[in-house]
């Protein structure tokens, strides 16, 4: 899981969470990095969860700035690259206050000061506990998918007007009788048109 300071998320979440980077002191930990791992993003000061992501890359060297430091001498040169896989609307964000207590990895901390399991910048979380909130994260996607659905109905293409069109003709030809049709009004004629 990665933690990060709410200014330093925003510029993450600008760059469509491509990259993260990592200070000297976690340097090893950025070596153990591989392509395919997941991760989680955790905002520390507001406690949510706002995204998970794949890692796309082995660790590399940039000392680019990007990044504010929240302390002093703090630095991001130890980078990997990113893909997102879920990233919520901000007022879809995971509140940590709900879910954390349930985590497996909180568990040795007191009860009312589980969110000091959070305060290092990186952590890995046990299986279990990753898969409790990427569900959730994929379960409000999920809802606000059939929401959107339903405020936002597929509007019909011309494809689909066409269709209803030739369906209203055949309707008409079948209701007019035989002695009226002319020869080229054969809805079966119209029909093969079609294929």
């Amino acid at each position: 899981m990665f933690v990060e300071a709410p200014q330093n998320f925003e510029i993450t979440r600008e760059i469509d969470f491509s990259l993260f980077g990592m200070g000297a002191k976690y340097r090893r930990r950025a070596e153990r990095m591989q392509p395919q791992d997941r991760v989680l993003f955790y905002i520390n000061g507001v406690r949510k969860w706002p995204a998970s992501a794949t890692i796309t890359s082995t660790y590399f060297e940039d000392n680019s700035p990007l990044w504010h430091p929240t302390t002093r001498g703090e630095s991001f040169q130890y980078r990997v690259k990113l893909k997102p896989d879920i990233v919520l609307d901000e007022e879809d964000y995971i509140d940590a206050m709900i879910l954390g207590p349930r985590l497996d990895y909180v568990k040795r901390w007191a009860p009312e000061n589980w969110p000091l399991a959070f305060w290092d910048r990186l952590h890995l979380l046990p299986q279990r506990d990753f898969r409790l909130i990427e569900g959730e994260m994929e379960r409000i996607t999920s809802r606000n998918s059939r929401t959107n659905k339903r405020e936002n109905p597929e509007p019909r293409t011309d494809d689909d007007n066409d269709v209803g069109m030739i369906n209203d003709e055949i309707q008409n030809q079948a209701e007019t009788p035989p002695s009226d049709r002319s020869d080229d009004d054969s809805p079966t004629e119209n029909c093969s048109q079609l294929e």
